[in-house]
C-alpha cells in the first residue's frame, strides 16, 4: 500500500563461532550486532549467545557450539566423526543417519537436530533486531558458505523457519561480502575482484567481474566447508594435549571439562598471536588438580597449521584456474572473516597474487561485512521505502549436478551455471527390475559416485517391471532456485499406455511432521 511503512527484512550471517544480524534502512550506518553461536542447557534454563559461552567450561557436556559443522551433513560424514573427537557434547545418529545432539535440559535427556540449535541462535538475533526496530521482524536473508551443499542450504532454511522467520533468500557469504565491497568502494566498474572469506569453520573464495554499477557476475568459486579458525584451534589443542601428556604424564583427551578449558585458552592464544610474536597458555587446575603453563610462538602456531594455510591459497589458485584467469587479471583482493587476521594467511595470499590485500575499517569490517551485505540484499528484495534498488549479483552453482543410473554417471547441469536456472528437462531410458529402484542425483565434479554428494533419489518403486528387452522412458523437469536449492517440478515414467508420477526424495531433509514437532 502506498505510504505504508514496510518493516525491513534483516540480514543474518549464521557463523560457526559468531553470528551477526544487520538492518539496512539506507545510508552508511546500518545496525549491526553479533553473538557467539553457542547454546547451553542447564537444570533451570536455556542460554543463547554470550551467556552460553561464558559458562562453557563449567557445563561443557551441555553447551553446544560449531553446529554449522553439523547442519545438513549425515552422521556418517568423515568430518563429523573427526569433530566429535574434540567436542565435549555428545552427538548421536538418528534412524536416517542424521546427527542429533544429546544434552540434559531441566534434568531430562533431550535430543536436538542441528537445525533446532541453529534456530535458537537465529531467534536470538531476530529478537535483537526487533528490540532495535521496535517492531516484529518476519523476513530475513541468511548467508551460507558458497560451497554448502543442497542439503546444507535447505537445512539452514529450515532453521530459519523454526526461528519464526520467512527466509526470503539464502545467499552465499562471498556474495554478501561482494555487496559490502560494492557499497564501500568507488570506481569499481570493470574490475575483477577476489573475495577471500576465511571464518571460524568455513572458507570461500569467489572471483567477481563488476560489469556495471548495477551488476556483478560471479565467474568462479571454490572453498572448503570444513576449513577455518576451528581447525587452527584444534591443531593447538592437539599440540598442548600431547605436551601435557609428555610433561605431566597425564592424558586429558577423555576429559570434556579439561578439553573445554584448553580450547578456550587456545582460542584466546590464537587471537593474541595475530598481534604478538609470543603468548602463554596458563590454566589453573586443568586436570586432576594439575596446573598448566606453557608458551607458544607465532612461528610454532604457523608451523602446526601451515598445510591448512597453504590449502587456502591452493583453492584461490583453483578459483582462478576455473575462471580461466590468473593473478595478473585480479584488480582488488578483499579479506573477510575473523581468521583472516592471522598474519601468515595474508602474507601467503599477497605473495601468490603479487597484489596488496585491502581491508575494511570502521563499523563495517571483515567480521560483519557479510551480515551487512545480507542486510542490503534484504533491502533489495523487500524494496523498503518503495525505492527500486538493483539486484546486484549473478550467482552460479559451485558444483555440477549428475544423474546416476546403475554404474553410469552423466552430467545434468554443468558447474558455474547461472542461478536461478530455467526449467531443465531430461529424458532417460532404462529397464526396471527388483534391483533397480531409482535414479540417484549427485552434486560434485568427480566421475566416481562415492566422491560426490548424494542429493536425493527419483523413486521408481511404483513402476511396473519391464519385460525382457523392453525399456521405460523417464522424464524429469526441475530447476535450481535463487537459493541454490534443487526443486523438482515434475517427474514421470512414460509407457505406451500410462503415465506414472515419480517422487523425488531429498536426502537428509526434514519431513513436515518433524518440523511441526520441533516448532512445538
Amino acid at each position: 500500500m502506498a505510504g505504508r511503512e514496510v518493516v525491513p527484512a534483516i540480514g543474518i550471517d549464521l557463523g560457526t563461532n559468531y553470528s551477526t544480524v544487520a538492518v539496512w534502512k539506507g545510508g552508511d550506518d546500518p545496525f549491526i550486532s553479533d553473538i557467539p553461536s553457542y547454546v547451553a542447557f542447564t537444570n533451570k534454563e536455556r542460554l543463547v549467545g554470550r551467556a552460553a559461552k561464558k559458562q562453557v567450561d563449567k557445563n561443557p557436556k551441555n553447551t553446544v557450539y560449531s553446529v554449522k559443522r553439523l547442519i545438513g551433513r549425515p552422521f556418517s560424514d568423515a568430518s563429523v566423526k573427526s569433530d566429535m573427537k574434540l567436542w565435549p557434547f555428545k552427538v548421536i545418529s538418528d534412524s536416517h543417519d542424521r546427527p542429533k545432539i544429546e544434552v540434559y535440559y531441566k534434568g531430562k535427556k533431550k535430543q536436538f537436530a542441528a537445525e533446532e540449535i541453529s534456530s535458537m541462535v537465529l531467534r536470538k538475533l531476530r529478537k535483537t533486531a526487533e528490540e532495535h526496530l521496535g517492531k516484529t521482524v518476519k523476513k530475513a536473508v541468511v548467508t551460507v558458505p558458497a560451497y554448502f551443499t543442497d542439503s546444507q542450504r535447505q537445512a539452514t532454511k529450515y532453521a530459519g523457519f523454526l526461528a519464526g522467520l520467512d527466509v526470503i533468500r539464502i545467499i552465499s557469504e562471498p556474495t554478501a561480502a561482494a555487496i559490502a565491497y560494492y557499497l564501500k568502494e568507488t570506481s569499481t566498474v570493470g574490475k575483477n575482484v577476489l573475495i577471500f572469506d576465511l571464518g571460524g569453520g568455513t572458507f570461500d573464495v569467489s572471483l567477481l567481474k563488476i560489469r556495471s554499477e548495477e551488476k556483478f557476475e560471479e565467474k568462479a568459486t571454490a572453498g572448503d566447508t570444513h576449513l577455518g579458525g576451528e581447525d587452527f584451534v584444534n591443531r593447538m589443542v592437539n599440540h598442548f594435549v600431547d605436551k601435557f601428556k609428555k610433561e605431566k604424564k597425564k592424558d586429558i583427551s577423555g576429559s570434556p571439562k579439561a578439553l573445554s578449558k584448553l580450547r578456550t585458552a587456545c582460542s584466546g592464544a590464537m587471537r593474541k598471536l595475530s598481534s604478538n610474536e609470543n603468548t602463554t597458555i596458563d590454566i589453573m587446575s586443568l586436570y586432576e588438580g594439575v596446573n598448566f603453563h606453557s608458551k607458544i610462538s607465532r612461528d610454532k602456531f604457523e608451523e602446526i597449521n601451515m598445510d591448512l594455510f597453504k590449502k587456502c591459497v591452493e583453492l584461490v589458485e583453483k578459483c582462478l584456474r576455473d575462471a580461466k584467469m590468473d593473478n595478473r587479471t585480479v584488480h582488488d583482493v578483499f579479506l573477510f572473516g575473523g581468521s583472516t587476521r592471522i598474519p601468515k594467511v595474508k602474507k601467503l595470499l599477497e605473495s601468490f597474487l603479487r597484489l596488496e590485500v585491502k581491508e575494511f575499517h570502521g563499523k563495517v569490517n571483515r567480521e560483519n561485512a557479510v551480515a551487512y551485505g545480507a542486510a542490503y540484499q534484504a533491502y533489495i528484495l523487500t524494496r523498503v521505502g518503495n525505492k527500486r534498488v538493483p539486484d546486484l549479483v549473478s550467482n552460479v552453482i559451485p558444483r555440477s549436478l549428475k544423474f546416476a543410473n546403475g554404474d553410469r554417471l552423466t552430467d545434468l547441469i554443468e558447474i558455474y551455471t547461472k542461478i536461478p536456472t530455467k526449467l531443465y528437462t531430461v529424458k532417460r531410458e532404462f529397464t526396471y527390475s527388483d534391483k533397480h529402484r531409482g535414479f540417484f542425483v549427485y552434486e560434485g565434479d568427480s566421475e566416481c559416485t562415492e566422491l560426490n554428494n548424494l542429493l536425493g533419489t527419483f523413486d521408481l518403486s511404483g513402476v511396473p517391471p519391464t519385460p525382457r528387452g523392453k525399456v521405460h522412458y523417464f522424464t524429469a523437469s526441475f530447476e535450481i532456485d535463487a537459493n541454490g536449492i534443487l526443486k523438482v517440478v515434475s517427474a514421470k515414467v512414460k509407457t505406451t499406455e500410462q503415465r506414472i508420477n515419480i517422487a523425488f526424495t531429498a536426502r537428509g531433509r526434514l519431513c513436515s511432521n518433524e518440523i511441526k514437532r520441533m516448532i512445538q
